[in-house]
């Protein structure tokens, strides 16, 4: 026990050993707070408070759950029989233990935000609304209802001003409608029917509130009223609730995350202790300051200052780019300079931005220079077509309910069953209330020729034998036996698709090593629990990715782009009001990614949704000016790249602070060759846009094969590059710094001579 509390500060120890009753921690970024938690739980059980399978810690992500539960195992070994998981998570194993109790029929499925919006789409045409504002209006009332917690009829006594609101509220009935014949739950239902269940059937509720005597909450902040209610239910019966979370990290609102939770926590539970934790182990003094800065402009926060024993470290630079290819360029030469020279790796660094499609500029710097990485926060891979079409066969063999995955596998390889077939079974299904399935099944009774009829018959027996091997094969040789029979794979002629199909059935292996004796269903609820970040890994890459699709995450080194108003903080956020409160908290949790350099970046003007414009700079940055030595006049000391096409030292502020500290906002055009940073013209052949996966990583030459420097090249020279294949240089400038190059079937790009990853193949 003694060692246990050695490994934490004073503020740390207070929380961990005060067991009972309800608890609140808030924790600044980078204070510890897992380490808080998995201490907690050895602590009581080591004290013999509880048995592991009176625990119950909910987390708010796959990868913040798995990190949880190997600290504890390391901590406590065998922890078999607690319950360490996403809220999500532990709803849909409460609903599949009491399925009958909750009005649900075993093995349903659970729909993502692609199945919501194809059976939206369905009732709009047969509720005969059929326009694209319909179905944008009708996602947001569904889902606004659910995150209230609201049935069809409430919703709309609440909303019943609003306009056509009687019409939203048909589609939400037929949407509910559409569910229950499935089978399915969506992602809200999860949480909607498992309050459902706690609050109107008390021996279920007695039962898991003897069971967890102690109920942990990780990033408390993120919570919205229906997920408080469910702990608050959870924790009735002992009263042992202890919660974590930042207030300053709140930045979940527009998904229906309550910051109020916490800030009223200790008034929901008069008894509660409060306890903060603002020793910062993560990142340098410097960069806290900027942190500490941007946050304090807040008025809605508890209040706390972060700070560190560590020394101030690099100060955060500020760069503004004459256009975005120059922000990715920027960012491109400092990642190369830092691997080459500074002892850094490509996965130390990560470019985060408040919307996706910035990423493109990135993404197309970092392709000409070979700079691997990887996009989080866009397509995710279980969202891609061949992914989700594999997944609809398994959603069908473990709920033949299930309408949806039928109508999208129906056909899929082409079987020659048409729209016409699919419209009669349907009718004929409406008519009787029975599945789509149970119409394949019953073809012969329907009004169709005879070689329609032969085809559902195969499609039913496909299904049907599957089904049939669901009932014996593990988990992993059912997803080989359903591709193989189906004829998945020869449906795909891509090599792209084919690849992601095999990374599937290699995923389910590990899944199948991990959980030996997991049912299909089971499988299906983690697999659609999955988030984008759960793609990460240990590979080396730079990541781009949205601030929100990072929080929990460090790095050695972030660049936070995009620095401009209406991009961040958003346009969407009025001045002064609770969105702009919450954007300058998105500001404050991009900051404290970063343990030891920071990069603030702009672009003076953007291509933006087809229109390229100048843009202003962001607020925030204006709020940290004093930290960050911004000017209002534009005083500028230099900042050129010698002629060997390296860095000048005072790049980096270094000996005059040009974009660090003491440095200026807008440097004069004079001291600026455009040339440099970025193309002088939008060529029309650009690379395409995309997310290299880690497998497919192109070698980059290391420093002693270095790219061919600029003054090797001249106008006729033939080059290679690593992913543009063969080309000629066409023109050279900057003193052989810059070099355009037409590339065979690529177009001309500009290129730096310094960094690109070319080899002479003829003089």
């Amino acid at each position: 026990m003694d060692e246990l509390l050695k490994s934490l500060n004073e503020e740390q120890i207070k929380p961990v050993c005060d067991t009972e009753g309800a608890v609140l921690v808030l924790a600044g970024a980078g204070s510890g707070k897992t380490r808080v938690l998995t201490s907690r739980i050895a602590y009581i059980l080591e004290r013999g408070l509880s048995s592991p399978q009176g625990i119950l810690a909910i987390t708010f992500t796959n990868k913040a759950a798995a990190e949880m539960k190997e600290r504890v195992r390391l901590v406590c070994g065998d922890v078999s029989g607690m319950w360490i998981c996403t809220i999500h998570s532990m709803c849909v194993r409460i609903l599949r233990m009491f399925t009958a109790e909750a009005g649900i029929k075993p093995d349903f499925s659970i729909y993502s935000e692609t199945e919501r919006k194809n059976i939206i789409k369905k009732c709009l045409k047969e509720l005969d609304f059929d326009d694209d504002k319909m179905l944008k209006n009708s996602k947001f009332h569904i889902a606004n209802a659910k995150m209230l917690g609201l049935e069809p009829d409430q919703y709309a006594r609440k909303f019943e001003h609003e306009r056509n609101i009687c019409d939203y509220v048909r589609v939400y009935e037929r949407y509910e409608e559409r569910l229950k014949q499935n089978n399915a739950l969506d992602f809200d239902d999860l949480l909607l029917y498992a309050r459902r269940l706690l609050r109107a059937d008390g021996e279920v509720r007695d039962y898991l509130s003897d069971r967890f005597k102690y109920v942990l909450v990780d990033e408390f902040q993120d919570t919205n009223a229906v997920q408080y209610d469910i702990i608050k239910l959870l924790s009735g019966r002992h009263g042992n609730l202890f919660c974590v979370g930042d207030d300053d990290q709140s930045i979940y609102g527009w998904r229906g995350a309550e910051i109020e939770n916490i800030l009223k926590f200790d008034k929901d539970f008069p008894e509660a202790k409060v306890y903060k934790l603002e020793r910062n182990y993560r990142s340098t003094g410097s960069i806290l300051k900027l942190a500490n800065e941007i946050i304090k402009n807040n008025a809605g926060r508890r209040g706390k200052t972060l700070w560190t024993d560590e020394a101030e470290g690099v100060k955060p630079q500020y760069f503004a780019a004459e256009d975005e290819l120059s922000e990715a360029l920027f960012a491109a030469r400092t990642i190369n300079d830092l691997v080459l020279t500074g002892g850094y790796k490509f996965s130390d660094f990560a470019i985060l931005m408040r919307i996706n499609a910035l990423t493109r500029s990135f993404e197309q710097e970092f392709n000409k220079y070979n700079i691997p990485y990887k996009v989080f926060g866009g397509l995710k891979f279980f969202e891609r077509k061949e992914i989700k079409d594999v997944l609809a066969y398994l959603r069908l063999i473990a709920n033949p309910y299930d309408d949806e995955a039928l109508s999208r596998i129906i056909n899929v390889p082409r079987r020659g069953i048409g729209a016409r077939t699919l419209e009669t079974m349907d009718a004929y299904a409406k008519e009787r209330g029975l599945s789509l399935y149970d119409a394949v099944l019953d073809c012969d009774e329907l009004d169709l020729n005879a070689g329609a009829k032969g085809k559902l018959r195969d499609f039913g027996a496909l299904i049907k034998g599957l089904v049939i091997a669901s009932l014996e094969s593990p988990v992993n040789s059912l997803v080989r036996d359903a591709i193989a029979v189906s004829g998945l794979k020869e449906a795909y002629d891509d090599e792209n698709d084919l690849a992601n199909v095999e990374e599937f059935v290699a995923s389910v292996d590990d899944y199948a090593r991990l959980n030996p004796e997991a049912t299909l269903s089971e499988y299906l609820s983690q697999v659609t629990l999955y988030s984008d970040t759960d793609e990460m890994d240990e590979s080396d890459y730079v990541t781009l990715a949205t601030i929100h699709s990072v929080k929990g995450l460090e790095f050695r080194a972030v660049f936070i782009a995009g620095l401009e108003d209406g991009i961040m903080p958003s346009s969407r956020a009025e001045s002064e009001g609770r969105e702009l409160e919450e954007e300058r908290r998105l500001m404050y949790v991009a900051i404290t990614r970063a343990e030891e350099r920071l990069y603030l970046t702009r672009a003076k003007e953007r291509n933006l949704y087809g229109r390229r414009e100048r843009t202003a700079m962001s607020r925030f940055l204006k709020e940290l000016s004093s930290s960050l030595g911004l000017k209002d006049t534009a005083v500028y000391s230099g900042n050129r790249y010698s002629s060997g096409g390296r860095y000048s030292g005072d790049f980096y502020g270094e000996r005059r602070g040009v974009y660090g500290y003491g440095g200026s906002e807008e440097p004069k055009e004079r001291g600026y060759s455009r040339s440099l940073y970025s193309a002088d013209e939008e060529f029309a052949s650009r690379p395409a846009s995309y997310a290299s996966p880690a497998s497919s990583f192109s070698s980059r030459p290391s420093p002693a094969q270095g790219p061919a420097r600029g003054g090797k090249y001249s106008v006729g020279t033939k080059v290679r590059h690593a992913k543009f294949g063969n080309g000629t240089v066409v023109a050279v400038r900057n003193g052989g710094a810059v070099i355009n190059v037409a590339f065979e079937g690529q177009g001309i790009k500009e290129l730096s001579a310094s960094l690109a990853p070319l080899t002479i193949i003829n003089q």
